[in-house]
């Protein structure tokens, strides 16, 4: 008695795995491995190596070489770090590369430099001695000088926002063709974007620093010992010169020139060029001692 039951759970079960694969259709050909013919042929169908124990360990080195051939096109993994590097990149022997950094073909990197997890370094991009790139950071068509620090999450070397409107009425996008040239000693904050130039490249000076979340157009230029504040937007061909301060949320116009030594109030805007340095601020930005006699001024009209 105890025989038959077994013997029917048995039929039971199998039953239930049999009702199951047929209502699931990827799961049919998964059952059919346990439940079709010698396991041999089921095998040999989906594909799977047969081989004898003694050409098992023989086989996984083979298989792991072509992977390592195929699967990664010349990339390798670096020593110091764990990261990943293309075999034509040009990588000094003391640069850190952390696991899943990855370095492109023809990129340079200098001594002592440091590479954070999920950094992408462009194809023939050129790093500078002991400068440190933080966390996914993806740097293209650019040049990054010796000294500088990267904070996390920066854009460097994408193209710029230019389109115009041909004779068809298309939207038509402009080439962006130029590098983003960045110089010595430069500390540029987290999420913060600098396109290249498409005319002129665009240039950021030798120990300038950049807070985060400043977005800075096409060919713009600016100058040494210049600090940008947080969430400041420069548009397109603008020209700083030298010692320039700019506040919080400062909003520069296209084509605008402003001269050495020139400090702007947060939340000012730039409107035309700026020939004499000073103080400004304001919207359109103007000297601090017009903007204050015109905030004066309004709070007693408005009282």
């Amino acid at each position: 008695m105890a025989l038959n039951l077994r013997r029917l759970a048995g039929v039971g079960l199998l039953t239930s795995i049999m009702h199951l694969t047929r209502k699931i259709p990827y799961a049919e050909e998964s059952g059919a491995i346990f439940t079709r013919g010698p396991i041999s042929q089921r095998v040999d169908r989906h594909h799977f190596s047969v081989c004898s124990a003694d050409q098992l360990e023989f086989q996984d080195v083979s298989v792991k070489s072509d992977l390592r051939l195929e699967d990664h096109q010349g990339f390798q993994k670096w020593h110091n770090g764990g990261g990943c590097f293309h075999k034509s990149a040009c990588v000094a022997a003391t640069t850190i590369i952390e696991i899943g950094a990855i370095i492109h073909p023809k990129a340079i990197i200098g001594e002592n430099a440091y590479i954070g997890s999920g950094a992408i370094i462009g194809p023939a991009v050129a790093i500078g001695q002991s400068t440190k790139i933080g966390y996914n950071v993806a740097l293209s068509n650019c040049t990054i000088g010796d000294y500088c620090v990267i904070h996390n999450g920066v854009c460097i070397g994408q193209d710029g926002f230019g389109f115009f409107i041909d004779e068809h009425g298309d939207m038509v996008k402009k080439p962006q063709i130029l590098k983003a040239l960045i110089g010595h000693h430069v500390e540029i904050g987290a999420n913060t974007c600098i396109d290249r130039g498409s005319w002129r490249e665009t240039t950021i000076g030798d120990h300038t620093k950049i807070d985060n979340l400043v977005q800075i157009g096409h060919n713009v230029v600016i100058g040494k010992y210049c600090m940008l504040c947080g969430q400041i937007g420069i548009a397109g061909s603008v020209t700083m010169g030298d010692y320039v301060t700019l506040g919080g949320r400062v909003a520069v116009r296209d084509h605008v020139s402003i001269v050495s030594k020139v400090r702007l109030a947060a939340n000012s805007c730039v409107t035309k060029d700026i020939n004499d340095p000073g103080d400004y601020g304001g919207f359109p930005a103007v000297p601090i001692r017009e903007w204050r006699r015109q905030v004066a001024t309004h709070r007693r009209t408005i009282k």
